[in-house]
């Protein structure tokens, strides 16, 4: 068995008992840590559960129920397309009456990702490469494809409706049709409307929560009407806020507003299935800072000693593991005499390798020529002797790179990665030599001639480990029959 192996194994084994440790006793002091809360941190994760737990329903029930409203806005939005090939002045539309058509607030995009022309007056001029540069990034991909997309809810930047909005490009790809739908009055939003969610747990935990808001990715409150500067996040918070959104982990920091020390706490959400740039949200709760620090203070000594313990205990289980089951670990996927992979450990390597890429991957398959002979002249010790002795010779020669192998007695096979023609022909030309190098002494004293035996074939897109084994085995056959102590290569016919 390996010292190395047994080595790699003794230290997988500490580190997954020093993280399954340091995982355990950090749980235990989560538990200290939630008793000294007083339950102030379970309310909070209630409110914060249930939020994003109403977000995700809504999410799901739009995700599945809404498309027949994709599909209307599909059609108008394919009206408009026609409506552009005839009449591609929109000075000359009419929006006010296409929005009574349809239903629908209208609104034209240009390669600026400025709206326009719309048939709500307060969008106009609303450039979203200004305010929003990653939305404006979705706009050009949109407006430069080829398709329709509808998105999820979303928000009306201006007046701070909820909405739904659509897209699709004019066919010379100068503009961008858009479309809102107004999603308030719709029967779903009325049966999952998150904004009551927030309202009562508002009411239900009043005591320890001073609000919850849910903003878009670009910083405007969800559900919120009116001014829109009212709507926007503060400024003094806006970097948290990118935080959160960037790493995609709740983030907090606190501020002291009317003399009282207050928590921000800004967690991301983001939907199951991505529906265009509105799916990302962030909800924002503030709750009143109790001073915790001073309480989880008494329990830093006890953490501490628990954990020493912990450890240590899992350094010393590790080392008397990883002595009982490093040589049945190693045995299984090795051969016992060599130390080279066994068949079953060679062919899951060369699948997992396969099937990433087939291109320039040789097999080679390697015989040792008269070992019969060597064997019974000189006995099986003499024999295992050699077969260790030609292991390391292919191990050496091969190099680490590729993947070498016992399957049989006197058989060895070999995965070249990445190689060509004269580099496979230089490796078996060498591998030869080499052998026939080390057992020289065979040819002297006991006057046989030991050497090996080759046959490579090249990988094909339509081999498989069967096909290119058999390939392999024919060319190290044509060897045999050509005087062994040689290589070939397979060739069809």
């Amino acid at each position: 068995m390996g010292r190395e192996f047994r080595i790699r194994l003794t230290i997988v084994l500490i580190v997954f008992s020093l993280i399954l440790s340091l995982l355990i006793a950090l749980f235990d002091y989560k538990k200290l840590e939630e008793r000294v809360r007083i339950g102030q941190d379970t309310k909070i994760a209630m409110a914060e559960d249930k939020i994003i737990d109403s977000l995700a329903t809504i999410d799901k029930v739009y995700s599945i129920l809404d498309d027949q409203t994709g599909n209307l806005m599909e059609e108008y939005s394919k009206e408009l397309v026609a409506k552009y090939e005839v009449e591609p002045d929109f000075a000359n539309w009419d929006f006010e009456a296409l929005r009574n058509q349809f239903n629908m607030d209208v609104f034209i995009l240009d390669e600026e990702n400025t709206v326009i022309h719309s048939s709500l007056k307060q969008d106009l001029g609303l450039d979203f490469s200004d305010c929003c540069p990653n939305f404006s990034k979705l706009l050009d991909e949109r407006r430069n494809g080829n398709e329709f997309v509808h998105d999820g809810m979303d928000i009306q930047t201006k007046t701070g409706e909820i909405k739904k909005f659509s897209y699709i490009p004019t066919p010379d790809h100068r503009y961008l049709l858009e479309l809102g739908v107004e999603l308030e009055d719709e029967e779903i939003f009325r049966q999952f409307n998150f904004l009551k969610t927030v309202e009562v747990l508002e009411k239900k935990y009043d005591d320890v929560i001073q609000s919850i808001r849910i903003y878009n990715p670009k910083g405007v409150l969800m559900g919120i009407q009116g001014d829109e500067e009212f709507r926007n996040i503060d400024e003094s918070l806006l970097p948290l806020f990118k935080q959160a959104l960037k790493s995609g982990q709740a983030e907090e920091g606190v501020r002291v507003d009317g003399g009282s020390r207050v928590t921000y706490r800004y967690i991301p959400y983001t939907a199951d299935e991505r529906r265009g740039y509105s799916t990302n949200r962030v909800v924002e709760i503030v709750y009143t800072d109790v001073e915790l620090s001073g309480m989880l203070s008494a329990y830093q000594n006890e953490y501490m000693v628990q954990l020493a313990i912990i450890l240590a205990a899992a350094i010393v289980l590790s080392f008397f593991i990883a002595r009982l089951v490093a040589k049945p670990v190693y045995l299984a996927f090795h051969d016992s005499l060599t130390g080279l992979k066994n068949r079953a450990a060679f062919e899951e390597e060369f699948k997992k390798r396969f099937e990433k890429d087939s291109e320039g991957k040789a097999l080679m398959m390697i015989d040792l020529d008269n070992f019969k002979s060597i064997n019974d002249l000189l006995g099986h010790r003499e024999g295992d002797r050699i077969l260790r002795l030609a292991a390391s010779t292919i191990q050496d020669v091969t190099g680490q790179g590729n993947v070498a192998a016992r399957i049989g007695g006197d058989e060895f096979i070999v995965l070249l990665s990445k190689t060509d023609l004269e580099e496979a022909e230089h490796i078996a030309s060498t591998l030869i030599g080499k052998v026939n190098e080390e057992l020289s002494c065979l040819r002297n004293k006991a006057k046989l001639a030991p050497s090996i035996s080759v046959g490579i074939a090249f990988a094909s897109a339509d081999d498989d480990f069967e096909t290119l084994y058999e390939k392999a085995d024919r060319a190290l056959y044509r060897s045999k029959e050509n005087g062994k102590n040689q290589y070939n290569l397979y060739q069809v016919g």
